[in-house]
């Protein structure tokens, strides 16, 4: 429908639905009332604020998690949660304490019982995750079922160029053949990252470009969630 059609259909001006559109204009009930008509909703639809989904990033260490997690946070109104300072929060220890005195299998448990602690909060957040949760097929599955997922792709080279820049140089120093590590796990954890809702590569702009392609799709995710919901409804009501 255009304009001019809408305009029409809701017998009001269409240069005055142009300033409404622009947000030059305020609407009077009756006329709000026209619109939706003309729309085939109603004033409440038409007013209900859009539900921004929980937004997971996956992606290993210096993907931009963090980085594009404020920036997309921001764009979109809620909080950044780094899943890892939860899984602190779980276990009372800091992540390498979990790591050398529990180990993985310890720290997979506390993952998923801190995103179980997250998504049971119910309120709307982007979800910086720990670069191996997709090799724990059941949090992964969960995270996926509960959360717009997004892989932030960058090349190996990226990756431990942003790591050296946080000031961390232990992985090249310490081992040799980290870089050949790091397109090994890259390969072998590729086809996991890319079942996430979006991929997004990182090295074209900046983080906020980043976040505006993520905030995108998230729109039009939500928006489509949101019509999928309003057909069950209908058919549940028939």
């Amino acid at each position: 429908m255009t304009l001019v059609q809408l305009a029409e259909s809701a017998g009001i001006s269409a240069r005055f639905l142009a300033d409404l559109e622009a947000g030059r204009a305020n609407i009077s009930i009756l006329n709000l009332a026209r619109v939706a008509r003309a729309l085939g909703t109603s004033p409440g639809e038409l007013l209900e604020a859009p539900r921004v989904p929980n937004v997971a990033l996956l992606g290993l260490r210096g993907a931009g998690k963090s980085t594009v997690g404020r920036a997309l946070a921001d764009r979109l109104g809620v909080p950044l949660v780094e899943l890892d300072e939860l899984v602190e929060e779980q276990a009372g220890l800091p992540l390498d304490e979990v790591f050398r005195v529990h180990g993985e299998g310890y720290y997979r448990r506390m993952e998923s019982r801190a995103l179980d602690a997250f998504l049971a909060r119910g309120t709307p957040a982007v979800l910086a995750t720990g670069g191996g949760i997709v090799t724990a097929p059941e949090t992964f599955d969960l995270l996926r079922r509960s959360c717009f997922t997004v892989w932030l792709r960058a090349r190996p080279e990226d990756h431990m160029a942003r790591v050296e820049q946080q000031g961390d140089f232990r992985p090249m120093a310490r081992r040799p053949d980290a870089m050949a590590e790091l397109r090994q796990i890259l390969d072998d954890r590729a086809p996991l990252y890319s079942q996430a809702s979006l991929v997004v590569d990182t090295d074209r702009g900046s983080a906020d470009d980043v976040a505006k392609r993520i905030e995108r799709s998230v729109g039009h995710d939500a928006a489509a969630n949101d019509v999928a919901a309003k057909v069950r409804t209908g058919l549940a009501d028939a």
